[in-house]
């Protein structure tokens, strides 16, 4: 193993693991006040949300992938998954140790994704000539992603036929039932074809055959399928680390009200892998690398522990967009749904305002 040591005043030493929404923040928020490493197995952060309008636009992309380093110009950004956890020490794949101070961890979902820009971009191109080139398109899975995806398709491509499979009783099952059949209705007056309650065999269209056979025995005819399912936490791997008695029953690290790993003053956890009981969104794993990065400035100048700040879960928002000009709002007291609510989201995804939060011109293409 190849020991890292850093070369800064002791006790500012922070390691940030998962650079996505919530530890690209968090470490761009620290870069000026701590020795910051950023491991993360891929060059690059998502504006996950945006993908989908990436897959029927490859060009947006450009924007809304972004080299580590742009906005991470004053820390070290370490291309490597980690593997383990010590109480001082990170250890990654590729064998490199680094000890931290402070440790935050924001490694979100598991997700198999390219490890440079340039083979994401490329991604991105290929599947769009894979919708081009289809007159028919399954999409499996009928959460944000599936959702988002068929209303991206119908728009663009309105001569493609499109048909969306999901397993339980109604779509966007993480909001409400009227912002799930608004989004229906939408996608139905799309000429969507939706079928609930049903699995899809994806095995079962043989070499050359584009028919696949649901749970229910219906018979759907695609030229390509795109599967949008939930994706596990990236823990996991947590288990064989000191962290292990840290987690819940599914996987999540269990905080404490100012975001640190129960029971520990200097290991804090962000984004979807933290146990509380709220959406797991983008605004919102922003909110906690806002939190959480305070903290650390706080610990760190030494500062009062009765003066660190606590999070507190906020009002459940979900903004569900469809095509580039609707969608469907979810607020506290009321479910809105077309081109008003579009407006919020569905033009830009938010992709110029997560840029700006990172120092980045929101239009200039990376």
């Amino acid at each position: 193993m190849e020991r890292t040591e850093s070369e800064s005043e002791s006790g500012r030493r922070v390691v940030v693991i998962g650079g996505g929404i919530a530890g690209s923040l968090a470490s761009k928020s620290l870069q000026f006040d701590s020795d910051i490493t950023l491991i993360d197995p891929k060059e690059y952060f998502e504006i996950t949300w945006a993908s989908l309008r990436s897959m029927v636009e490859p060009s947006f992309a450009e924007r809304t992938l972004i080299n580590h380093k742009k906005y991470l110009q004053n820390g070290r950004v370490v291309t490597s998954p980690a593997v383990n956890i010590t109480n001082t020490q990170v250890v990654t794949a590729d064998g490199l140790v680094f000890g931290y101070d402070y440790l935050v961890i924001a490694t979100g979902h598991n997700d198999v994704l390219p490890k440079t820009r340039q083979e994401k971009l490329s991604q991105y191109q290929a599947e769009y000539e894979k919708i081009n080139s289809s007159e028919s398109v399954l999409i499996v899975g009928g959460g944000p992603s599936g959702v988002e995806l068929a209303a991206e398709i119908a728009v663009d491509f309105p001569d493609k036929k499109v048909t969306l499979v999901h397993n339980g009783p109604r779509l966007l099952e993480f909001v409400g039932q009227k912002a799930a059949d608004k989004a229906f209705d939408w996608l139905k007056a799309k000429k969507v074809e939706v079928i609930l309650n049903q699995r899809v065999d994806l095995s079962s269209a043989s070499d050359g055959d584009k028919n696949y056979r649901t749970s229910g025995g219906e018979t759907v005819h695609a030229d390509c399928y795109f599967l949008c399912i939930g994706k596990p936490l990236s823990s996991e791997w947590l288990k064989g680390t000191v962290l292990k008695d840290n987690l819940d029953g599914k996987g999540r690290l269990i905080v404490d009200e100012y975001l640190r790993v129960k029971g520990r003053k200097n290991v804090f956890a962000i984004g979807d892998i933290t146990d509380i009981p709220e959406m797991k969104q983008g605004y919102i794993a922003e909110k906690h690398a806002s939190v959480a990065t305070k903290n650390i400035k706080l610990l760190m100048s030494g500062g009062n522990e009765k003066k660190l700040s606590t999070y507190k879960p906020g009002s459940d928002i979900a903004i569900i967009s469809l095509g580039r000009k609707d969608s469907v709002a979810q607020f506290p007291f009321m479910t809105v749904s077309g081109c008003v609510p579009g407006l919020l989201k569905s033009k830009d995804l938010f992709v110029g305002k997560t840029r700006k939060a990172r120092g980045l011109d929101p239009n200039i293409m990376d």
